[in-house]
């Protein structure tokens, strides 16, 4: 215990975890484990489909191995079939609502139990050569002031503590979940209308709302080393000059009448989720923290520009706006199209992920609750085929390609 308290007091108040690379590698395969938050599926979408677009080099597979009502101990009894059988190299573990009762059973017992199946999944992990990533579990709509000294936060950071003492990876997501949870507390506060208040959970407050697994996706994230910037680009106009680069190639720069083109071609490309995501922006901060898709460009004529990329209009920026930097990610001059072919790419494979997650809802219940069919082993056999055919065609679009741009002046542009 000497050896946990002092990592405690240790431990960061940031859910991050500094990482030198994105934490899933090529070739890993990942399993999120945990209760039913994991296994509604919510907050594990979000996080395949921001690896398939931003690391679209890296062969990273993702499944979902959450179970209702579960906790630490009890996965320690299904690792074997829900993890290590099908063949996970990374699992996500991640627990402790239902560890405590949902706060019924918050005592010594409960929080040893917790401890004791922690170490015993980390050992058993390692024996199997596969990396656990401990977190700690979503936070509950508790106030957040208060829950961070709470019983739970308490429990989880020793967990977190204990996983660091044995050198595993650890997410404090409670934290990073609170980010947005404040956010969320202070715009309450101002309004007097209870039925616009809004919040992370359901009713229960526990139980995670779209807000919520959209927030506990971006602490995860952040956790495992999402960086800020997917790819920048800063081009002086008046030289037709490539001044610097990150994440992408840009060819072909070229002065054009009223404005400059260019040819831009990304190591990877931003996630985006639809037309109204924005409207969850302002809690969780996605476009600034993970989704940064940027352009500069230095030295053109003062006026307003129109943005095309491969001929989709994005919008139109200023001169002074363009030098200082534009998030091009979602931007788009209609709110009910995607914006540039990024954009297009990016809710495609949305949808493709949604696909697979049923085919895999499917299979497991196949499996679970019809052995006894008598073409259980051929359907088996054949959802695994989908399975992979869906996992190359979400490769396939989410894969970048050059984009052609064209800067010109608004007046220019509408003669």
């Amino acid at each position: 215990m000497k050896t946990i308290r002092a990592l405690l007091a240790a431990l960061s108040t940031s859910c991050l975890v500094a990482h030198a690379d994105f934490a899933l590698h090529d070739g890993d395969t990942v399993a999120f484990m945990g209760d039913s938050i994991t296994a509604a599926r919510g907050y594990t979408k979000i996080v395949e489909h921001y690896t398939l677009m931003r690391f679209p080099e890296r062969k990273i597979r993702f499944f979902n191995a959450g179970w209702g009502g579960d906790t630490a101990a009890g996965a320690l009894k299904r690792l074997q079939r829900d993890v290590f059988d099908r063949g996970a190299t990374v699992v996500t573990v991640t627990f402790g609502v239902n560890d405590i009762g949902w706060g019924m059973k918050a005592n010594d017992e409960s929080k040893r139990i917790y401890l004791e199946s922690l170490r015993s999944i980390i050992e058993e992990c390692r024996a199997h050569g596969v990396r656990p990533i401990i977190c700690s579990p979503a936070i509950t709509a508790e106030l957040p002031d208060k829950a961070e000294q709470g019983f739970l936060q308490r429990m989880t950071d020793e967990g977190l503590a204990l996983a660091k003492s044995m050198g595993v990876e650890t997410v404090d997501l409670q934290r990073g979940m609170r980010e947005a949870q404040r956010r969320v507390v202070a715009a309450n506060e101002k309004e007097k209308d209870v039925k616009k208040h809004t919040t992370l959970h359901v009713a229960d407050g526990v139980h995670l709302n779209e807000l919520g697994h959209l927030a506990l996706a971006f602490a995860l994230l952040k956790g495992l080393g999402a960086p800020e910037d997917v790819s920048a680009a800063e081009i002086d106009a008046g030289s037709a000059a490539l001044t610097s680069v990150n994440g992408c190639h840009i060819t072909d720069i070229r002065k054009i009448e009223n404005g400059i083109a260019f040819v831009r071609e990304d190591q990877g490309l931003p996630m985006t989720l639809g037309a109204f995501s924005a409207f969850n922006f302002r809690w969780v901060p996605v476009p600034q923290g993970i989704a940064r898709y940027g352009l500069t460009v230095r030295n053109l004529p003062e006026a307003e520009y129109q943005i095309v990329a491969e001929g989709r209009l994005l919008g139109k920026v200023n001169a002074k706006h363009l030098a200082e930097g534009v998030n091009l990610a979602m931007m788009t001059s209609d709110a009910f199209q995607p914006g540039g072919p990024w954009d297009a790419q990016s809710l495609i494979v949305r949808e493709l992920v949604e696909a697979r997650d049923k085919l895999g809802q499917g299979e497991r219940m196949e499996s679970r609750n019809l052995p006894g069919h008598p073409q259980h082993e051929a359907l088996q056999e054949a959802l695994k085929k989908q399975d992979e055919e869906m996992v190359t065609l979400q490769r396939a679009m989410a894969k970048p390609y050059p984009y052609h741009f064209e800067l010109r002046r608004v007046d220019a542009a509408a003669r």
